[in-house]
């Protein structure tokens, strides 16, 4: 399930807080592609925990504890991502679980 946010105004965005304007100007850290695509999972008053998608390198970046995790892969560490990714796996799409990066389920 992608989650897609549109512009009610100028300056807001419809029923949505101040990270998620955030992905009106985020771009992947490695390849600099725009827009990312936002997933939720979980969300209070903020986004709890949710998976940012890079369509054009299929890296993928979790929201963990209110707090998205844009790392480069060099800093990512395979035994908190890929518990993430287990987590999630009914609501993650089909193409990040076997092919995402720079972890993925394939092997498992």
């Amino acid at each position: 399930m992608k989650v897609f946010y549109t512009l009610k105004t100028k300056n807001t965005l419809e029923g949505c807080d101040i990270k998620k304007k955030l992905m009106e100007i985020l771009a992947c850290p490695i390849d600099k592609h725009h827009p990312l695509e936002l997933l939720i999972f979980e969300e209070k008053e903020e986004i709890v925990e949710g998976l940012i998608i890079c369509p054009e390198c299929s890296r993928w970046y979790p929201i963990r504890d209110e707090i998205p995790e844009m790392l480069p892969d060099e800093l990512r560490k395979e035994g908190e991502d890929l518990p993430f990714l287990k987590k999630w796996k009914e609501r993650i799409p089909e193409k990040i679980l076997l092919e995402g990066k720079p972890f993925n389920l394939k092997a498992m």
